[in-house]
């Protein structure tokens, strides 16, 4: 059985690209990242019941909410000041926390549908900010959902080994599994059947549909340095969309390499810096 991970920036396979940033932006990231990771790290702990989970995050919450709580979490204070000083909307934390929650009560999906209402409160946020601390136009805001989605999908993808049998979580949907006719037993086994190959295959087919609908957004932020930083996630998404499905999640956890960073730095700075900057109007976006 996998051991419990601690993850740190430095460790995860999307992790923002903040070199592209200025010292500032870096500072405001790191306070979201850090109490991001602080709530996930107590959704993910299983040495704590369902309620102690809750438990702790609801306590996070009053410190992100409440002045007078605040000095009882160092993320969630930190997190507040930043909140405060920017004047960024407290729900890109508070829907975080609903997702977090989910992952805490053991939530089961039954259908794709299911798993991207999740993804609107666990990864979507992530993007929204992004968007509001460079100040981009709010028709940014369904392309990095998408986006943000499929970046989830993909994690959710790497991990689902690790996230049952460590953590007995599946999001894989039900439906999935009916339609291609396996048991979740299958995910206790060292190497996988054809069928979960092509289940997982199904997924990144869907997955890559999510960043069709999100291939716009480079093109229509304003901010230089967010394009490339977004450049660059459509390059390790892709990369990442390969190497799962020419590997076998069962068998090996799939990572991102050095080498793979290197490249998709290259190609997502060079095809930002070339991208001309569209604006939309009346498009519905």
């Amino acid at each position: 059985m996998p051991n419990m991970r601690h993850k740190q920036q430095k460790d995860e396979n999307f992790p923002v690209a903040s070199f592209l940033f200025d010292k500032d932006t870096q500072k405001v990231v790191t306070a979201y990242y850090d109490f991001a990771r602080y709530c996930d790290d107590v959704a993910d702990n299983p040495a704590l019941t369902s309620q102690q989970k809750l438990d702790r995050l609801e306590a996070a919450e009053q410190a992100l909410f409440n002045e007078k709580e605040a000095k009882k979490n160092k993320q969630a204070a930190l997190l507040r000041k930043v909140f405060l000083q920017e004047n960024l909307s407290f729900s890109l934390a508070d829907d975080l926390l609903k997702a977090f929650r989910q992952d805490a009560e053991g939530f089961f999906y039954q259908t794709w549908g299911q798993l991207i209402d999740y993804c609107r409160n666990s990864a979507a946020p992530v993007g929204r900010f992004m968007l509001a601390i460079h100040n981009e136009n709010p028709s940014t805001y369904l392309p990095a959902d998408a986006l943000c989605a499929a970046l989830q999908i993909v994690n959710h993808i790497q991990d689902v080994k690790y996230d049952f049998q460590l953590l007995k979580r599946i999001y894989i949907p039900e439906d999935l599994w009916q339609q291609f006719r396996l048991s979740k037993d299958v995910l206790a086994q060292n190497k996988s059947p054809v069928a979960f190959q092509d289940m997982v295959g199904e997924m990144l087919k869907r997955v890559k549909g999510l960043l069709k609908d999100a291939e716009i957004l480079p093109c229509i932020v304003k901010s230089l340095r967010l394009r490339l930083v977004l450049c660059v996630i459509f390059s390790l998404t892709n990369i990442m969309i390969y190497k799962l499905l020419n590997g076998d999640v069962l068998a090996s956890q799939i990572k991102l390499n050095k080498f793979d960073w290197a490249r998709a730095v290259l190609l997502g700075v060079g095809k930002g810096l070339f991208i001309r900057r569209k604006t939309l109007t009346n498009k519905g976006l």
